[in-house]
């Protein structure tokens, strides 16, 4: 078996109460004559001392290997049992040894007396009570600790395997709607497509991009709705309306990647949009750390095909990132999303977000 390097709260007791047990037994060894000669201190104190050292030692190896036959919380009969068989049969029987190799060669003049080996036998019995508690209260402590974090370590592996789901959920049927109308447009108006073209690439580098992110600010958000609103023009013309209103503390604030998208394109597909009835979406900011997205409701005669992804989606995200307020509202005139935003603070993050903001602006 290899040998270990004793644990830093077993070297620290042992150290700290073997010169006491040392102290105790000397006294029960000579009595009075501890406090008189120094002979006791120069060759019984040492040597006690070595034994103690000798038999915590191995007492430590012994229950290495004990908490690693039996490592589990699960185990802990099994490995109490072990360490309670070596305290009874093995550690209690080495303080006789001590007393009786005294005895055998007349240490210091030291004669075994029956109410010596009762005091020896108490004080080993109490000392390794508490530090056998002490020591496997640590190390259920510890494992408890470990099998918390690994619970937590998984959780969340999990919750980011989910969470990337539905980043990879983000439904693409509106960029062919786009390429739809961009070949209507070629063959009308060349220099519109051109300009939808280019208004399209970078509204869909923008998508690829912050789709592998998790979270977004606000500012990024409202930049790139602001492009999907110049496709939407080209497609619908005064069909549809976008006002935004935003307090400019939010926009360090974030929320989910393309929640803005999701939301505007979900009010879109839902609703008729006519120029002499236009489809109105406000976003706006609340105080509490709200964004609201509101619409006026024209529900189509013909419910167009879902496959529920928008709301429930940014709904999930939500719960994901154990941040409440998500909120949907109706009434017979309004349809209104409430989104929380949320505060993170992160300098590096700050650093992606100047870049995203110059990537956007360079290509307006």
């Amino acid at each position: 078996m290899k040998l270990i390097k004793p644990p830093k709260l077993e070297l620290y007791s042992f150290l700290f109460s073997m010169p006491l047990i040392d102290v105790a037994l000397n006294v029960v060894l000579y009595k009075h004559r501890i406090w008189s000669e120094g002979s006791i201190w120069l060759i019984s104190f040492p040597l006690m001392f070595l034994f103690g050292t000798i038999s915590w030692f191995l007492h430590i190896q012994y229950e290495h290997w004990v908490e690693t036959k039996f490592p589990e919380l699960n185990q802990t009969k099994q490995r109490i049992a072990l360490k309670a068989a070596a305290f009874l049969f093995i550690m209690q029987p080495s303080i006789l040894v001590i007393f009786y190799l005294y005895d055998h060669y007349q240490i210091l003049g030291y004669s075994i007396e029956r109410n010596d080996l009762l005091k020896g036998m108490i004080i080993g019995f109490s000392v390794n009570l508490v530090f056998e508690t002490l020591y496997e209260g640590d190390y259920a402590l510890t494992k408890y600790k470990e099998s918390y974090a690994e619970k937590e370590t998984l959780q969340e592996l999990s919750l980011q395997t989910e969470f990337d789901a539905l980043k990879n959920q983000v439904n693409p049927h509106f960029l062919f709607n786009c390429f739809n109308t961009l070949s209507s447009l070629i063959a009308v108006d060349r220099q519109r497509a051109e300009e939808f073209l280019n208004e399209l690439s970078i509204v869909y580098r923008y998508l690829l991009r912050n789709n592998e992110e998790g979270l977004s600010t606000l500012a990024n958000e409202i930049n790139f709705i602001k492009s999907y609103y110049r496709l939407l023009q080209t497609r619908h013309g005064e069909a549809v309306e976008i006002h935004i209103e935003i307090d400019k503390r939010y926009e360090p604030y974030l929320l989910p990647s393309l929640t803005l998208q999701l939301l505007v394109e979900n009010v879109v597909k839902h609703n008729a949009l006519s120029k002499n009835k236009p489809l109105v979406i406000d976003i706006f900011t609340m105080a509490g750390n709200k964004l609201v997205v509101n619409n006026n409701l024209q529900r189509r005669t013909v419910k167009a095909p879902s496959n529920n992804v928008g709301l429930e989606n940014i709904k999930t995200k939500y719960s994901l990132l154990k941040q409440q307020g998500f909120q949907v509202m109706e009434n017979e005139k309004n349809f209104t999303v409430v989104l929380p935003l949320i505060w993170k603070p992160v300098d590096s993050e700050s650093e992606r977000i100047k870049k995203e903001k110059l990537f956007i602006n360079n290509n307006h």
